[in-house]
């Protein structure tokens, strides 16, 4: 029984807005307690969503859950569509073969090791083994980008990361579309496998690229000069979901497509400001997504075997996949910098930096769970939701370790300052005379204590100003005409 039975409440209505409103507040009040222990937001959520679910204070009841099963395709869509913002033709000339290469290794390798330890060591069947080492190569960079901000890190070491976590969650989403559809194909044929299981998913996700790719050209062609921020926000938003409701409708994963459009629209319109926008909308949205998932987490499974699957229990397939991906990542970045002729700092510390899974992971779990349906759905959804807390405790101090030492960061004053020993006129300086120039280049570094509103919150704001300088003039027109 439910807190609203307990109450008398028999409102739909009533139960859905309070259930929101408190997965809502639930879920903010949380991020108050992880910013503490420097732990991402999804952390947050995603503990947020095990303590209001069934087994702790059942405080959203199963069938709302169930009515915000859309909320997977759109949150996905968002994070998919952000994603085709790095996805730049210019920074992929710049940064070249080199980090495609690398980001291909390190992704397929965690997803060729899972799949060869869940299909023939563990013998799991093969819809379950293929999606779960599939779902094996997405990162999640917001813990390593976060660790980055809070060391000031730089150098070559950073700048291979950041475009490798950029193009990472790309090759995920590929890897995941085509494994969805031999799995579903897999399951209906039986053990029966045909090439076809193959062509045929490929031919459609790039149909659906190419139609993401249309729908990001409409997209600029909508946005006009004269367009008002917020009609731009308001047809942005409209252009996703009608999207997403075709895919929907053709039981089709609109992933590669989101990301096609967003990929296609920043390349030809230039604009990264709508991205900004949407980022300062959706995390409402990714909010309730991430403690639904936490709410369908099923702490019961994790001891229990599931017989469609494999018959292991899920604890043990758990920690496996936790290990093997991270040896896989390790492998593939060593291998993929090995091949490209990175430094050493590169080629050995770089693969702990890609440790952290969460958000493109557990979208694409939710989905699977879905399609795959089932005791085989809900164990996939399981072991990613509690492999990504695990990932995301661990991720930022595996992240700092990299960091340290590829040597892209340090706390040795003689480290962060650049200080020639001797003076204009050729004489040494001594030790006093150096430590206190080191001192004055560090508080120029520091910056100014000032309010400064971040990329997303300045979006927001000019829209605000531009809709109130709008009304004031039709206010003046209004009275003009008068």
């Amino acid at each position: 029984m439910n807190i609203y039975d307990k109450f008398g409440v028999t409102s739909n209505v009533a139960i859905i807005i309070i259930s929101i409103s408190i997965m809502l507040f639930t879920g903010f009040a949380m991020t108050r307690v992880t910013k503490k222990l420097k732990l991402p937001n999804v952390t947050a959520y995603i503990i947020t969503g095990i303590i209001l679910g069934p087994f702790v204070l059942n405080l959203v009841p199963q069938n709302v859950v169930i009515g915000m099963d859309f909320l997977s395709d759109i949150a996905l869509a968002f994070i998919a569509f952000g994603t085709g913002e790095f996805f730049k033709f210019s920074t992929l000339k710049k940064g070249g073969s080199k980090v495609i290469v690398i980001t291909i290794f390190e992704s397929l390798m965690a997803s060729l090791f899972i799949f060869i330890v869940m299909f023939f060591i563990l013998k799991m069947n093969l819809a379950f083994a293929i999606v779960l080492s599939a779902l094996a190569a997405a990162t999640a960079p917001a813990s390593t980008v976060m660790t980055i901000r809070q060391t000031n890190a730089k150098g070559d070491f950073v700048n291979t990361l950041l475009q490798v976590v950029a193009l990472d969650d790309i090759v995920g989403l590929l890897a995941y579309s085509i494994a969805i559809s031999v799995a579903t194909s897999s399951m209906h044929t039986g053990s029966s496998f045909h090439i076809l299981d193959i062509l045929k998913p490929l031919a459609i996700n790039i149909a659906v690229f190419i139609v993401g790719g249309i729908f990001g050209l409409l997209l600029k062609l909508f946005m006009t000069q004269k367009r008002t921020t917020d009609n731009r926000l308001i047809i942005a938003i409209a252009m996703i979901f009608l999207f997403c409701g075709i895919c929907s409708l053709l039981s089709i994963s609109p992933l590669l497509g989101c990301m096609s459009m967003g990929t296609i629209y920043i390349n030809i319109a230039k604009d990264d400001k709508l991205f900004k926008q949407l980022n300062y909308f959706s995390p409402p949205i990714l909010l309730l997504f991430f403690v639904k998932s936490g709410i369908n987490f099923k702490l019961d499974a994790l001891i229990n075997t599931t017989s469609s699957i494999g018959g292991i229990s899920l604890l043990v397939i758990g920690i496996v996949y936790f290990i093997i991906r991270i040896l896989g990542k390790y492998v593939g970045a060593y291998l993929g910098a090995l091949i490209t002729k990175k430094p050493k700092e590169i080629r050995n510390y770089l693969g702990f930096a890609l440790v952290p899974q969460a958000g493109v992971a557990i979208g694409l779990a939710a989905l699977g769970a879905r399609t795959l349906g089932g005791d085989t759905g809900s164990a996939l959804e399981t072991i990613i939701l509690a492999s990504s807390v695990l990932y995301e405790l661990i991720g930022p101090a595996l992240a700092k370790a990299s960091l340290y030492l590829s040597k892209s960061y340090s706390n040795k004053l003689e480290d962060i300052t650049d200080v020639t020993p001797l003076n204009a006129d050729g004489t040494k300086k001594n030790q006093i005379e150096i430590l206190i120039e080191r001192i004055n280049k560090i508080q120029e570094q520091i910056p100014k204590h000032e309010e400064v509103l971040n990329a997303e919150e300045n979006a927001f704001t000019e829209a605000a100003e531009e809709y109130y300088m709008m009304n004031q003039k039709r206010s003046g027109l209004i009275r003009n005409r008068r």
